[in-house]
């Protein structure tokens, strides 16, 4: 007779010190389900190489009742429809835009012919073309052929296969697929190098380049040199992201308070805003009534890409290389933490869930913080009595030369006694 237990990692909160140890048929645990007993006279103590226990009690089942272990063959479910069930579940859990438009890139969307060499195929289309129908006919070498027709850099496929991963395991807890192939593919090594904020001079002259800057007919007008301007103190001073700073109601000023976000306390975050920064939103042509930077029509989508194009627009005339609305985020938290504030204060402002994502993505080592350090250990020798002493032997040392017998006067212990 089979019989199924789970063999606990050292990460599963059920581990007690050894594998086979805890709650061995804990089913709220997602350890590897093995088989252990006798079949056909045969002792059988291996993995299923699954995590789903109502799977494996099929498999145990099936094995039984043919006398023999035999493979589960499944035909899996076509690809396409995979895909547009991963989709549905994801919609399902009520995750944004954003978040959904970032799965349906790999997984189902459609390539259009003239644009075929610049965008990678999604994994519905490659299968497709490969002749794999059903998801139980993919591979890990087919995997791994449609992560190389990847055209994104290390840093956007690393987080794309971290998206394949998350399919995968969808796929091996409904069933089609035995394992997470997606595992086995290797991370691209990729250099994590924070974004530099805007130097003062570079926001100066992009605040001076908004006179110059010419509309989608190339004309220059009074209104988009105020509304440009706006936009651009704006993005400087509230630290939003690009996506919700160009759709920021207006009513969300009130005073010189802007609000950010409501915390899982219930209480309001708030930012103040300069008040040249007030008056540039005052004096700013709106878009429609409601909204300082949009008509309220279309999606926050299509809105964030027409102020990149304009915003990359605004660099050319200003002569600013590498300019993206997103380093005013950085540009305000350094500048923040310059002046003294505290790092968790600013994850506060900045909407982060951990003060760590704010030290990994907006505290870049530029030079002004090194010389903040530096200025700070002086002040902190300033206050120590040993390098107090030691300055003043240097000094005395300097003045009267080799013949004074210098006498250390380091601070004296408890007992009176100098150190040795």
């Amino acid at each position: 007779m089979l019989q199924l237990y789970r063999r606990h990692v050292k990460s599963c909160r059920f581990w007690n010190g050894r594998s086979t140890n805890g709650n061995r048929r804990n089913n709220n645990s997602r350890c590897p389900v093995w088989v252990d007993g006798y079949l056909a006279g045969q002792r059988k103590n291996e993995s299923l190489k699954i995590r789903d226990w109502t799977r494996a009690s099929e498999i145990i089942r099936d094995w039984e009742i043919a006398g023999t272990v035999r493979p589960a063959v499944r035909a899996g479910v076509p690809v396409q429809e995979a895909c547009d069930a991963f989709l549905a579940d994801a919609e399902a859990q009520r995750l944004s835009d954003a978040s959904l438009k970032k799965y349906q890139v790999p997984l189902i969307n459609r390539r259009k012919p003239e644009n075929s060499e610049m965008h990678s195929p999604s994994l519905a289309q490659f299968c497709a073309e490969a002749g794999l129908q059903f998801t139980t006919q993919i591979t890990l070498p087919d995997l791994s052929r449609f992560r190389s027709q990847w055209k994104d850099g290390a840093i956007s496929g690393r987080k794309k296969l971290e998206r394949l991963r998350a399919v995968g395991r969808v796929f091996v807890d409904r069933g089609w697929w035995t394992e997470n192939l997606a595992l086995k593919l290797k991370r691209p090594k990729a250099k994590d190098v924070p974004t530099m904020p805007y130097t003062r001079d570079e926001v100066t002259a992009l605040l001076a380049a908004c006179e110059q800057y010419t509309d989608w007919h190339g004309e220059t007008g009074q209104e988009n040199a105020l509304r440009l301007r706006a936009a651009i103190l704006f993005w400087r001073y509230s630290g939003l992201r690009l996506s919700d700073a160009a759709s920021c109601p207006v009513d969300r000023l009130a005073g010189n308070r802007l609000f950010l976000y409501t915390q899982k306390t219930g209480v309001p975050v708030y930012i103040p805003l300069p008040p040249f920064v007030v008056e540039a939103l005052a004096a700013c042509p709106r878009r429609s009534e409601r909204y300082w930077f949009w008509t309220g029509a279309g999606s926050k989508q299509t809105l964030a890409g027409n102020w990149r194009r304009t915003f990359r627009r605004l660099c050319e005339i200003a002569g600013v290389q590498g300019g993206h609305p997103h380093r005013f985020r950085d540009t305000l938290a350094v500048e923040l933490l310059l002046a003294g504030m505290p790092i968790e204060r600013v994850s506060i402002l900045l909407g982060h869930s951990s003060v760590k994502i704010t030290e990994r993505h907006y505290a870049p080592w530029v030079e002004a913080r090194q010389a903040q350090l530096e200025s700070d250990l002086e002040r902190a020798w300033r206050n120590d009595p040993i390098a107090q002493a030691e300055t003043l032997r240097g000094d005395t040392a300097a003045q009267d030369g080799p013949r004074l017998r210098m006498v250390a006067t380091y601070p004296r212990h408890g007992n009176g006694v100098a150190p040795n």
